[in-house]
């Protein structure tokens, strides 16, 4: 069964990297280190979320 995300980022809170960031650690701690299939959504949200407050230098490879 294939479950849809949406892969778009809520612009509406504008959030720092650093907020999202906080946001992702409390998440990873909640969870004890394993993702349940809900937390993973929430996780890859959260990245995508970071990735688009995260300016451009902190981004580089």
């Amino acid at each position: 069964m294939l479950h849809s995300m949406s892969t778009t980022v809520e612009t509406a809170s504008e959030r720092s990297a650093a907020e999202v960031n906080e946001e992702i650690r409390a998440l990873w701690r909640r969870s004890g280190g394993t993702l349940t299939t809900e937390q993973r959504e929430v996780y890859q949200r959260l990245v995508l979320e970071w990735a688009q407050a995260a300016p451009q230098s902190d981004r580089a490879a």
